[in-house]
């Protein structure tokens, strides 16, 4: 792109000084007459110049900021929001003067810094919180080109921790804001204090949300680096200590006057987000040696397994559910995960496939083999679980071996999972068996 005139740009400054000094004016001194409408076409039609003039053109957007249109577009947007009217050209004004800085702040690591000295948090905030859809995404995509690691910490400060707060409530609110959803996925959850920060102050629906983002960016196949690695890891010592503090607000689902409880749902939520975690190869020896984690699964199994049998709510086997509750309902699939996580952190873990034996796991597990329409896939979780259990541990295979031989353990159970029971010098012996095709 060719650069522009300088004399140019000082033209569209004084145009833009000129017009804020009179609604300036007219806003401290009720009767001075300012055609507002004008002004504001003016402003518009300014930022419009602006925001195509420094598209990929570093030499414009050096020109414009070496004159100071940026300080003056941020103090301008200011005075603007000030402005007690919702009309269309005041909004046309805002919207084209946030593309101005997003514009003049892309690739340019000099502009960004000028926009955060002047901006950062007020302006943020102001705009982050406007009523027009349209404004508010053009904040995003201002704050999201001028975010880096560095400027992250910032956010950390309580001042300014609102700015993070608002831009997931954005997420919540639009979720086809696509600026907001990279803030956060490729900005704030690289900053594994300030995500632990952010969730002490969500609410339970807005912490959904984020497990939810956090749960996306998990299930993505990519190489990571070491210090990727190092925020992974620390993710999932926060995500395992939540799930392992608040597991038992899911039995609050038994009731069906609670079903939409929301500590419960966040709940749910962590355990999927440990389920993805424990399915990375590359992470799951740090998971399996977190302490607690691996008993606070076998509990939680208990207690729901158990709830449902004394009365009958989400967490009871059934047959007989209709297609709408099976999609409605929040637990719906949460015993299953349950099992899916036991399993993630005993495969191939000599030591977590004995703690389960200790801690009376393996009937628990077999006792939850049968078809369930409350608990998609359990069966085949159940079976996953069940095999890295009893992978090269002989105590374990001796378990079940027993258990059908005192009819305590379905034989037919086993036989789904491709195991049978074999009797070698009085040994019982669990094997797998090749189903011949």
């Amino acid at each position: 792109r060719e650069m522009a005139e300088e004399s140019i740009f000082r033209d569209l400054l004084e145009i833009l000084m000129s017009t804020s000094s009179k609604i300036e004016q007219a806003s401290k001194d009720s009767s001075e007459l300012v055609d507002l409408d004008t002004c504001l076409l003016l402003i518009a039609e300014c930022f419009r110049c602006l925001r195509n003039a420094c598209v990929e053109c570093a030499k414009n957007q050096h020109v414009m900021r070496n004159l100071g249109l940026i300080s003056t577009s941020v103090n301008l947007i200011k005075l603007l929001h000030g402005i007690q009217i919702k009309e269309e050209l005041l909004l046309t004004a805002l919207r084209c003067s946030l593309q101005f800085l997003g514009n003049v702040a892309a690739g340019n690591r000099d502009s960004q810094n000028s926009i955060w000295k002047c901006a950062f948090p007020d302006l943020f905030l102001t705009c982050l919180t406007y009523s027009d859809e349209k404004i508010v995404a053009y904040c995003c995509m201002v704050l999201f080109t001028c975010l880096n690691s560095e400027k992250v910490r910032e956010l950390l400060d309580p001042g300014n921790l609102t700015v993070a707060l608002h831009v997931l409530k954005v997420y919540k609110e639009h979720l086809e804001s696509e600026w907001s959803f990279l803030i956060v996925t490729d900005h704030l959850l690289k900053c594994p204090e300030l995500v632990k920060a952010l969730y002490a102050k969500l609410s339970n629906q807005e912490r959904v949300t984020l497990l939810e983002l956090m749960m996306a960016q998990v299930s993505e196949n990519h190489p990571v680096t070491s210090e990727e690695m190092n925020v992974f890891m620390r993710h999932a010592d926060f995500v395992a200590g939540c799930f392992q503090e608040k597991c038992e607000a899911v039995l609050k689902l038994t009731s069906a006057a609670d079903a939409e409880d929301q500590e419960a749902v966040v709940t749910i939520r962590l355990l999927d987000v440990l389920c993805e975690m424990t399915s990375n190869s590359g992470h799951l020896e740090h998971l399996q040696a977190l302490p607690g984690l691996l008993e606070t699964a076998i509990d939680t199994l208990r207690l729901t397994h158990l709830a449902g049998k004394q009365t009958v709510n989400i967490f009871t086997a059934t047959h007989a559910m209709t297609e709408q509750e099976e999609i409605s309902h929040p637990a719906v699939g949460f015993k299953s995960h349950l099992i899916r996580l036991i399993g993630n952190l005993c495969y191939k873990n000599k030591e977590n496939q004995d703690k389960v034996y200790e801690l009376d796991g393996i009937p628990l597990i077999l006792d939850n083999c049968s078809v369930d329409d409350n608990n998609p896939f359990v069966n085949q979780w159940a079976v996953y679980a069940i095999r890295n259990l009893t992978e090269q541990n002989g105590r374990n295979q001796e378990l079940i071996a027993r258990m059908e031989e005192k009819g305590l353990a379905d034989s037919s159970a086993l036989e789904s999972m491709g195991l049978e029971i074999e009797k070698q010098d009085d040994k019982l012996i669990l094997r797998s068996v090749r189903k011949k095709p």
